[in-house]
């Protein structure tokens, strides 16, 4: 990690720094402008300008000295776009065993999960040795471009910042297309020298380069002595510790006295007294925030007080043991106390959709308002909350439309709509639909597990249920046949439609006629039988494993 301030955590630790200036691969930094780059030692180094594109040009120049790229963009949409543009450049490059070898990448990218149009447009860019890596990829697609890449078998990897973070993917050149960042509100601005040494530091593959470079480019020669002095000449900035903010300082509060870590006020400032940021600024600093925090958990019957002591509550204690923002846990205890006046699965999915935990948010696009609008006006007696005036306050309205269009992913997912056409409806991506999809099960394990506590027993199959619907993706009728191991939400529907319905339909049902159907297969075939109970004869396994030999066929194609 490249830290400025380490001797400051060192002595906030208590510990003594080791700084080590050692690296695997030897690190060049420079900016091309143009078809020059000029690095950070004086050196120089004139490239072949085949392409308008100036991060293209140096990606084929390294190709062609035996190399891949790593091109980093500011947004999911640059990278996939920018591989597009790198594709039929690089499909010449290579030889007929590397496309062959591709092709298989390909195929298996269209084998893993449903086929979607994201996952349609890597396998062909796959094809050319080319690829896009973003979080909005599902994480079995990321891993399968992560290995081939890996393998040399990829020969360029368009990436937003977030490969920089966490995934140790190397490459003989890292190439930093876009140094500003977009935010909503805020709109362009640069990124931090930290975040450009992340990046720089993917650059040289150990055991296979004797150096790594990073380019950055450059449009303008001011440009070029911009990125120069302020990224690749620059130290990093100090690391400053952000405790102070309320909303992430709530959980912590809340867990000092539910973990027993501290009983009294001025126990929990102690213990935030040795924090980093009150190393760093002044515990007085923290102790505003810290004291309206514990107002807001004695309001909300989180904590009590006796005397001098503070005490967590039960309500507290399992808000504290289920990870949930105390905003979230009084959100849910509130609404399942007051209720919609028609409780459907849409008031509980947007009743998680309301919380601070529900990540990622969706934003309504300025086509999607009124549709949700209608939507909203229809179903009001199905929400949990007031739903906001829009001419008092359009912000918090839109937010509102937002939680819907997440409600309304979820339910389209739980009612077997493809993931294809959720991308398409609700212009969510698969990774992010993934997350989506994860983060309600939790919410709703939460709302079952808080429901309990609060006695509010009627609700609990309704929940249960959705929660299982949530985690499968399925109808209520499929529920019994997704609890078998290796039958997911296709598999289950081609075997409901098939007429066998159930454990006890399964159970009877003749091994050749499992196998005859799509993406069951002998294997797949015989395994549900042992689980349910079935028997399989020795000599009829022999006569069914002695046909054609069954292959893994996309989803979609059936």
């Amino acid at each position: 990690a490249t830290i400025k301030n380490t001797d400051e955590i060192a002595e906030w630790l208590k510990a003594e720094a080791i700084t080590l200036n050692w690296r695997p691969v030897t690190l060049k930094e420079g900016v091309l402008l143009y078809d020059e780059i000029q690095f950070k030692d004086g050196s120089t180094r004139k490239i072949n300008v085949e392409t308008r594109n100036s991060p293209l040009n140096l990606a084929l120049h390294m190709i062609k000295s035996g190399g891949q790229a790593l091109i980093f963009t500011g947004t999911r949409r640059n990278a996939v776009s920018t591989a597009k543009k790198a594709a039929s450049e690089v499909e010449k490059l290579l030889s007929k065993p590397l496309k062959r070898s591709l092709n298989l990448v390909a195929q298996k990218i269209l084998s893993t999960g449903e086929r979607t149009r994201i996952s349609e447009l890597l396998a062909e860019l796959v094809k050319c040795g080319v690829a896009f890596h973003h979080a909005g990829l599902s994480g079995a697609h990321r891993k399968i471009i992560e290995d081939a890449f890996r393998e040399g078998k990829i020969k360029v990897l368009t990436a937003t910042p977030t490969l920089a973070f966490g995934v140790n993917l190397p490459a003989r050149m890292v190439i930093i297309q876009d140094y500003r960042r977009y935010e909503p509100g805020y709109g362009y601005y640069p990124i931090s020298v930290l975040e450009y040494k992340q990046m720089a530091g993917r650059a040289g593959r150990p055991r296979y380069d004797k150096v790594g470079e990073a380019v950055l480019v450059a449009k303008t020669d001011d440009e070029r002595d911009y990125l120069m002095e302020s990224y690749v000449f620059a130290k990093p900035e100090r690391i400053w510790s952000k405790l102070a903010v309320e909303r992430i300082l709530r959980s912590h509060v809340l867990a000092t006295v539910a973990s027993d870590f501290a009983h009294t006020e001025t126990g929990i400032y102690e213990f935030f007294g040795k924090t980093l940021y009150a190393f760093q600024y002044d515990v007085r600093a923290i102790k505003t925030v810290v004291a309206k925090i514990l107002k807001f958990l004695y309001d909300e019957n989180m904590i009590e007080v006796e005397g001098e002591n503070i005490y967590a509550t039960r309500f507290g204690k399992r808000v504290s043991e289920l990870y949930i923002d105390p905003v979230s846990g009084v959100i849910i205890r509130d609404a399942l106390r007051t209720r919609a006046p028609k409780l459907t699965e849409l008031s509980v999915l947007h009743m998680i959709a309301h919380t601070p935990d529900m990540y990622p948010k969706l934003r309504p696009y300025s086509r999607e308002i009124d549709p949700l609008a209608l939507f909203v006006e229809e179903h009001a007696r199905e929400f949990m909350f007031e739903v906001p005036d829009p001419w008092q306050d359009q912000l918090e309205y839109e937010e509102f439309l937002g939680e819907v269009k997440l409600a309304q992913t979820l339910q389209a997912w739980i009612e077997e709509v493809s993931e294809d056409e959720i991308i398409e409806r609700f212009h969510v991506q698969p990774g992010d639909l993934y997350r989506i999809i994860e983060t309600a099960r939790w919410l709703l394990y939460a709302t079952r597990e808080l429901a309990v506590l609060f006695n509010h027993k009627d609700l609990l199959p309704l929940i249960s249920e959705l929660t299982q619907r949530v985690k499968k993706g399925v109808k209520k009728e499929l529920l019994p046949l997704v609890q078998l191991e290796g039958i997911g939400r296709i598999r289950a529907r081609i075997l409901y439609n098939a007429g066998l319905k159930s454990i006890e339909d399964l159970k009877h049902a003749k091994i050749e006629e499992l196998t005859r159907l799509p993406l069951i297969g002998p294997r797949l075939a015989k395994k549900i039988k042992e689980q349910v109970g079935g028997f399989v004869k020795k000599d009829k396994w022999k006569r069914i494993g002695k046909g054609e030999e069954w292959q893994q066929k996309a989803l979609t194609e059936y």
